[in-house]
Order: C-alpha cells, then structure tokens, then sequence
C-alpha cells in the first residue's frame, strides 16, 4: 500500500514503505504539523481584470508552505493589496479547521471565504472590513461551510475622520452630529446633552437653542461656591462665569424704606 494524505497535506506512511526516508518524511510532516497549528501565509489575491474572479486554495500532500495549511492567513498583501473587483476565495472541500484570517486588501470591495465546491455557508469581508476574522471550516463532505465565530476583529471605524464610534447592532457606528477634533466634543443639529439619573429612566438635558447669532462658550468657576445659596452669574463678556450670592440680588432695606416714602 502506498500513503495517503489527510486534508491538509499530513503524509501518513504505510508499515514497510518508504524504506530509508521516514526520517525525512517524518521531519516534514512534524513541520508541517507545526505550520498548521501555527504557521503564517500571505496569500496574494487573483487580481486579474475586473469583477468577482477567484483565487483558489489548495493543500500540499506531503509538502510545507501551503496556505491552506497555515493558522494565520493575510489575504492581499502586507501593504495592503489593492484589488480591482469583489474576490473569491476558496479552500478545499473536507478541510476542516479554524482559521485566523485578515482582509489586507484596499479598494471598496468585498471578499468572500467558500469552499471549493458546493453550496455551504460562506463568509465576507464587507467592502469596509479590512479586519481580522477567526472562521471555522465544518470539513461536510462536497458542502464544506465557512462560518464566523464572532471572535472577529471589531473592524474599521465607521464614518468619516472625527466621527465618534458607537455600537450600531453589534458594528461600528459612526455620526456627523457627535464628533471629536482631539480637543472639542461637538454634539451638533441641536442634540442635547442628557444626564440620567440612577435609575436611567430620567435625565437632565442641556441644549442649545435653535439659533445661535455666534458660537460662543461658557466657562465655570475654578472652585465651588463658598456655602448655600449662591447663583452663577457672568463676570465678564466672554462667557466666564462666578458663584455670586442670592442675597446680593434683592434691594436694602434702607432702599425698601426710603422707596416707600417716596412713592408711598
């Protein structure tokens, strides 16, 4: 009998056969074991022409440096690769195994993982993702499928430059009203800042009015205010605020009399 292969290209020997070489098949196959557990590959992507096109990934019986037989997988290139088209990548039918594979592609198109033949589930890249994914092959026999365990890369920041990232159904999400220029926090379109209270079924609101005549900011006290009973009043014309007491607000009474007599 002669060997046979597993799905990864692992050579298993027959008692008898290859007379003088297990050492050396034995050597090839320990590494190539290792390169499976842990190995990493940089898979340049069929970059021919326009439209989906397909790259396709095959095992390497008895032999190191496979893509298919390597842990971690870049698809594209380090720098990254640009990309004319949405790609295909397929791995072989019966493979089965987890991968970690980044999108290192440029360009706003997708790339899909499927397998070789069949119908079975497939996983994309959106044209945005440019991230990591750890993917499970289930090895069916001629309907291989290719799943996302959720343990994926967060991905790329929605949006556009400065836009604050919020979770948007479990993705990145991105608005022009709530933005960051690395010194001011902008909630613009007359959005409120909202305060919410222990329970979080109530808040305290600060908004801005409809229209503003010029941009202008208020600025508070160094300090708290000296006991019970103050107000904040403006100190100056620039927006500065100071605590000023609330007994100051009111007329004398020495003013209150003599206003009585005067006007009776």
């Amino acid at each position: 009998m002669t060997s046979t292969y597993t799905d990864l290209g692992v050579e298993l020997m027959v008692t008898g056969e290859n007379a003088g070489t297990w050492g050396t098949k034995t050597n090839t196959n320990l590494n190539l074991i290792e390169q499976i557990s842990g190995g990493y590959a940089i898979q340049t992507l069929n970059a021919a022409g326009t439209g989906a096109n397909t790259t396709t990934l095959a095992k390497a019986d008895g032999a190191l440096n496979a893509t298919v037989a390597s842990r971690i997988i870049i698809l594209g290139a380090v720098s990254p690769q640009a990309i004319t088209g949405n790609k295909i990548v397929t791995m072989p039918v019966l493979t089965e195994n987890f991968y970690i594979i980044k999108n290192s592609t440029s360009g706003a198109y997708t790339v899909q993982l499927k397998a070789a033949s069949g119908s079975g589930a497939t996983v994309t890249w959106a044209t945005t993702d440019k991230g990591w994914k750890v993917v499970y092959f289930d090895g069916v026999a001629t309907n291989t499928g290719v799943y996302d365990t959720g343990l994926s890369d967060t991905g790329t920041p929605a949006g556009s430059d400065t836009q604050v990232q919020f979770n948007s159904s479990g993705a990145f999400g991105g608005s022009a009203n709530l933005t960051w220029d690395g010194s001011h926090l902008l909630i613009d379109a007359e959005g409120d800042l909202r305060l919410g209270d222990n329970t979080g079924a109530e808040y305290v609101g600060i908004d801005a009015p409809a229209t503003v005549s010029g941009s202008y900011t208020i600025t508070l006290p160094a300090a708290v205010a000296g006991g019970a009973d103050y107000a904040l009043t403006s100190s100056d014309g620039s927006g500065n605020t100071q605590w000023t007491a609330t007994s100051t607000f009111g007329i004398t009474t020495g003013k209150a009399i003599a206003m009585a007599m005067i006007f009776g």
